[in-house]
């Protein structure tokens, strides 16, 4: 049947759902408990202090991934983890989050996940119990030449755990890599410093910013903490007008790439001669001694000279980084920054980052151990799926089965677990306790918020077990080694004190040190080893990581699959960016016939694959770019096949795996049916400008670029944006628009709502433009706290999307290397909202506080309002995404069959917050600011007696954010901070021509770009 699901070997209906909630899990957060750590679920009639129904339970822990990292707190509800926020104790990330750490917590109720323990034949899995496992184990491993494969791991407790584990079987060896590796910059820190580690960089620190294709914003190293360094020079003072400058040099548009001051372009293997050119700009104008290196393109060279006079002049608050993964091309960055006195002011090797560990020289050793028969037992650790992440995969998956023994602690039945013959499945995360150690003196907790959901166990404890070690309980382990190793300089006296203290923040930050940078130790002839370009007519792509799927790990999350691409728009499956092309220009093999939605065949290194195209603003003519991380063939229900898997076409040189190459891309070949965009404008068409200066003219032409401030009246209101140098000009050619529109909109058919705010509460917000990366953190938070379907590509392609919060992203400039805009678009719940007078059964109405709401049970479809929207934000349920409804022809899967939509089965639904109503089909939703935390906050400041604060109220947009672009509030509050926000100069509505009357209000973008060329 439609509403049945089978789960671990019984059939349940929707009604099995509160016998989960209420007997099966109801008091499992106990187990969390800071005091009294419980090891089983008790009945729910035997209420547990700590569980108030109808209220939330927090609890500080941390999302780790590999070198993903993220401090958080778990929201709880009866029971259940159903929402992730950041902690703002946390140093490193500053109470910011991600889009794949709001998303975190969905992977505990995925049900593909890997249920018990047993023994794999053929991809299938035969059940044992866990006794039984490790006795077979044990037996096993006395056979030594014992391998753990595991990606990076940050915490400190699990390589304790490791050296117990090598100590017991002493010829055994851990094995650690990087699904996308940042090795050369460990091996290039070891030569140039004798530290080989990430350093902590310090953008906060930095007025200009040179960025070699190291997305650091987007997915490289530690980006959220990164995000919020970056943000706090973007952010300027009308008083004292200044921000950073940021230089991008790249071939594709990255998600950094599109905040960049100036983006120069290079070929991908031109990347090496850039930094050489930039070194020897540098060195000519510090008295350092250039190296020998090919030219880079021309105009390229002359942008390069410019920099490197900025980064000279801003000696010690210049920051030069990269995402090259050639060693010597590291060592020359290395360089610039000690040239330019880096050194211990923008980078700091203090706080080292901890988050990338991986060498690509281990992984490739193993190879060598497994054909030679040295390695007996390979265990993979975490998550480690080198049967896909490596350019050899299936050089790794045929030596590995040569192994006798193949053992792996996944979750899930991956391409590298189906390869196995035992399967000792990890808790999740929220079912575990743990630490990690993201940056040196910097700490923290991980600690379940409810009890394992299947008979999973966690992998220290299974190590532990096999060592017979004396302590196998991890919670037990873990808390010893921390007052015994991390108590001192702690000011605790007390072993428990300190740990209960530090479980309650969830982080711990000790001295690591002064704040100094290490010497620089110049190397001979590092330009001999740096990457020779490629010939001028060759066509090249390059191989980058996404923000939400990464290198593929998240694949098996709908809410990342259904998060659009920052850059690109598009969804469910990765895409061929290919240039914008004109008068037949880069006219490679027929590029010019092809469109969006196009499919073509991609060949590099011998390996062809098939993939849709997408015209990419800012690609760079002559080379084209594709995501990794997709093409999955053993990612569970919704990752399995989405897009096209390009591992295999990476290479590797000089051990190191190299993300571009020499391609070929054949002329359009087919059409995807399913082209799946959000996004379908580029620009901003005007009507009576035309094309005269001031406009953003249509992507048709030459040039979308104007110089002046962007305010004819004939122009629609969307964008605001000026440049550094001329803001004060800009800020009073926006006062007077403004002042006209509002002149204009003196006279309004609507009653006005003056009376009712005055009275009470009149909620509204503020989005800074240039807070706003991109990054889609607040689009997951939403989807997470709304219980907003997911509805797969199939829906998406017919604009069927149901995200309450959009980032819209514009381009303006030169239509080969266009500047970027993004803006987060949701309700604006208008004070003079078009929707509401349309509707004919009142279902969207105006409160007292100024919130546009709505009535579901009482809407009709009719859509009347979402066809009044101007902004496009209402969302109307086409089809039964929680099979609600009787008729199983209304209920769509993510391939758009007729089957059981994901989301629909009772584990799943565990995600759902109770605070939201689950929508029906045929109702229209949309954003609502949160109300269900608005009623929270009134609530608390009701039962504390004190009048209601903006820090009471908080959405979940806004605690996603890591650079505190999305700010709410009370604009009835003249103290509140959303009120001080909404006073500034820069800030306008969007289409406030119109006379809607929006509660919302946007800064104006403000750039920093100065003409290199």
């Amino acid at each position: 049947m439609a509403n049945e699901n089978k789960i671990d070997g019984f059939t349940a209906n929707r009604r099995d759902f509160l016998k989960y909630m209420g007997f099966g899990l109801g008091a499992a957060t106990i187990a969390a408990s800071c005091e009294i750590p419980v090891r089983h679920a008790i009945p729910y009639v035997t209420k547990p202090d700590t569980i108030v129904p109808g209220v939330a339970n927090y609890y500080a822990s941390s999302f780790v991934q590999g070198g993903d990292y993220c401090a958080i707190l778990v929201k709880t509800r009866e029971g259940r983890p159903i929402k992730i926020e950041g902690n703002d104790l946390s140093k490193v990330t500053m109470g910011g989050t991600s889009a794949r750490a709001q998303a975190a917590v969905l992977g505990l109720y995925d049900i593909n996940r890997i249920q018990s323990a047993g023994k794999i034949k053929g991809g299938e899995l035969t059940k044992m119990e866990w006794s039984a496992l490790d006795t077979e184990l044990k037996n096993k491993l006395a056979a030594g030449g014992v391998r753990i494969v595991t990606n990076t791991v940050l915490s400190p407790t699990t390589k304790k755990v490791f050296a117990d584990f090598v100590a017991k079987f002493p010829n055994s060896q851990v094995v650690t890599y990087d699904a996308v590796s940042a090795s050369a910059i460990l091996l290039a820190n070891e030569i140039s410093f004798g530290d080989k580690v990430v350093p902590s960089y310090r953008f906060q620190d930095a007025t200009v910013i040179v960025s070699f294709d190291a997305d650091f914003l987007g997915t490289w190293i530690s980006p959220i903490e990164y995000a919020a360094q970056y943000a706090k020079n973007r952010k300027i003072s009308l008083e004292n007008p200044t921000m950073s400058r940021h230089i991008q040099v790249e071939s594709h548009m990255s998600m950094t790439g599109s905040n960049a001051d100036n983006r120069i372009l290079v070929k991908p293997s031109e990347q090496g001669v850039a930094i050489a050119a930039l070194y020897n700009e540098v060195a000519a104008l510090t008295g350092g001694t250039a190296v020998a290196a090919t030219k880079v393109n021309a105009k390229a060279a002359a942008s390069l000279k410019k920099v490197a006079a900025e980064l000279v002049a801003a000696r010690g608050k210049g920051l030069v980084v990269a995402g090259s993964n050639n060693v010597n091309e590291q060592v020359l960055v290395n360089g610039i920054n000690a040239m330019i006195g880096s050194l211990g002011t923008t980078i700091d090797f203090a706080e080292a980052s901890m988050q990338r560990q991986g060498l690509d020289s281990e992984i490739q050793g193993l190879v060598a151990d497994m054909n030679s028969g040295a390695a007996k037992t390979v265990i993979f650790f975490g998550g480690a799926n080198p049967c896909f992440d490596l350019p050899n995969a299936e050089t790794f998956a045929t030596a590995l089965k040569k192994v006798p023994t193949k053992v792996s602690f996944s979750s899930l039945m991956d391409e590298t677990t189906s390869l196995c013959d035992y399967a000792a499945p990890d808790n999740h995360f929220l079912e575990s306790w743990g630490d990690a150690q993201p940056k040196r003196g910097h700490y923290s907790l991980i600690q379940p918020t409810i009890a394992p959901v299947f008979k999973t166990r966690q992998a220290e404890e299974t190590l532990l077990t096999w060592a017979t070690a004396p302590v196998t309980n991890y919670h037990d382990y873990l808390q010893a080694n921390w007052t015994t190793n991390m108590m001192n300089g702690s000011g605790y006296q007390s072993g428990q004190t300190f740990w209960d203290s530090v479980l309650h923040d969830g982080v711990l930050t000790v001295s690591a040190g002064s704040r100094t940078g290490t010497s620089f130790r110049p190397t001979a002839n590092a330009g001999a080893g740096i990457t020779k370009p490629l010939a001028a007519d060759k066509l090249e792509i390059s191989f980058f990581e996404t923000v939400n799927i990464g290198a593929g790990q998240y694949a098996n999350n709908p809410w990342l699959q259904e998060m659009p691409d920052p850059v690109g728009r598009t969804v469910w499956g990765n895409y061929l960016a290919v240039p914008i092309t004109f008068d037949g220009i880069n006219d490679f093999d027929g590029f010019n016939d092809l469109k969006d939605g196009d499919t073509a065949e991609i060949e590099v290194n011998g390996k062809k694959v098939t993939a849709t195209v997408i015209r990419q603003f800012g690609q760079m003519p002559g080379t084209v770019a594709i995501a990794l991380g997709y093409g999955r063939t053993a990612a569970g229900l919704c990752g399995t096949g989405v897009g096209a898997n390009v591992q295999n076409m990476l290479s590797v040189s000089n051990g190191q795996t190299q993300y571009f190459g020499e391609a070929k891309v054949s002329a359009k070949n087919g059409t995807d049916k399913e082209f799946a965009s959000v996004q379908y404008h580029h620009t901003m068409g005007v009507t009576a400008m035309g094309k005269e200066e001031g406009a953003i003219i249509n992507a048709d032409e030459k040039s979308l670029g104007y110089k002046g401030f962007q305010g004819s009246l004939t122009d629609r209101s969307i964008i605001r944006k000026t440049n550094i140098d001329k803001v004060k000009e800009f800020v009073t050619a926006l006062g007077e628009e403004r002042a006209e529109f509002q002149h204009l909109n003196a006279q309004s058919i609507y009653g006005g709502h003056e009376d009712k705010y005055s009275r009470g509460h009149h909620w509204g917000m503020y989005v800074d433009l240039n807070g706003c990366t991109g990054c889609g953190a607040c689009t997951v938070a939403c989807m997470s706290e709304n219980n907003v379907p997911v509805v797969g590509k199939h829906e998406v392609h017919r604009h069927h999307e149901m995200s309450w919060l959009r980032i819209d992203r514009y381009y303006y400039g030169d239509v080969e290397n266009p500047s970027v805009v993004y803006q987060p678009m949701m309700c604006q719940h208008c004070d003079n909202a078009p929707c509401e007078n349309v509707c004919p059964v009142n279902a969207t109405s105006h409160s007292a506080e100024g919130l546009n709401q709505m009535t579901y049970n009482r809407c009709i479809g009719t859509r009347y309002c979402a066809n009044n929207c101007p902004y496009k934000v209402r969302r109307f349920n086409w089809l039964d995404y929680t099979t609600a409804d009787m008729f199983g022809m209304n209920e769509r899967s993510l391939n758009g069959e007729t089957d059981m939509p994901y989301g629909a089965d009772n584990l799943t639904r565990m995600v759902l917050n109770p605070d939201v109503t689950v929508r029906t089909r045929g109702v229209i939703e949309k954003c609502s600011f949160c109300v269900q935390r608005i009623q929270e906050g009134k609530l608390t400041a009701k039962k504390e007696q004190r009048q209601l604060r903006d820090a009471d109220i908080k959405t979940a947009c806004q605690t996603a954010c890591p650079t505190g672009a999305i700010v709410f509030g009370d604009r009835n509050n003249p103290d509140g901070t959303v009120s001080k926000m909404l006073k500034s100069p820069l800030n306008y509505m969007v289409l406030e021509e119109v006379n809607v009357a929006s509660n919302i209000l946007y800064s104006a973008k403000v750039t920093n770009r100065k003409e290199l060329v």
